[in-house]
């Protein structure tokens, strides 16, 4: 039985955080998984910049309601959740996906969360587990599920290596210079014939 791992930013929505950093006119906060491996310290610089701006959720979830699906992303998602199951793995937050889960059908999601002061202060983040997609993906495989996977940045890398196939999608230069191994498309069809070749 196969079930299909999905990465979120950057394959079916546009980064948040770029779209944040723009919306807000903070350059710094651009920084992604694509640049930064640690992702505990990517946060904790995310949330270090927001503090001394004084920005807290409501300016990110006002920048989040304007963003789209990625064109063509939805009619994927929907094409291969009729042929398999599909599961969204991101290192986002419940505070942030749910109009973007909205836009693209209620697709299942597996995601964090954000602490949040009474006054909007965004404080912290808990992680759901360790190493998220990874473990996810190895407690599928330990009831039963084949994992296909695909993702764009370094913190996809694990769960695709762990799977029975794994692709890299409209990621970066780098990494796909540093994992020629790993098949990469940019087109969304072409992903889905990559998935279906392996189901």
């Amino acid at each position: 039985m196969n079930i299909v791992c999905l990465d979120l930013e950057g394959v079916l929505v546009p980064e948040i955080w770029i779209a944040f950093s723009e919306a807000s006119g903070i350059p710094e906060l651009r920084r992604t998984t694509r640049d930064e491996p640690d992702y505990n310290k990517l946060m904790n610089f995310r949330l270090g910049i927001m503090k001394e701006r004084g920005l807290g959720l409501k300016e990110i979830q006002e920048t989040i309601a304007k963003i789209d699906p990625l064109p063509g992303a939805k009619e994927f998602l929907d094409t291969l959740r009729a042929e398999t199951q599909v599961l969204i793995l991101s290192d986002t937050f419940t505070q942030f996906a749910s109009p973007l889960m909205r836009k693209l059908g209620w697709p299942a999601l597996f995601c964090n969360e954000l602490e949040v002061a009474e006054n909007g202060e965004v404080t912290g983040f808990r992680m759901r587990c360790d190493q998220s997609k990874l473990t996810t993906v190895k407690a599928l495989q330990s009831i039963g599920f084949e994992t296909i996977a695909a993702g764009d940045s370094f913190n996809d890398l694990a769960m695709i290596q762990a799977s029975k196939a794994g692709f890299l999608f409209r990621s970066t230069e780098q990494i796909q210079k540093d994992h020629p191994e790993l098949p990469a498309f940019e087109r969304y069809d072409d992903l889905l014939n990559a998935i279906r070749s392996v189901l």
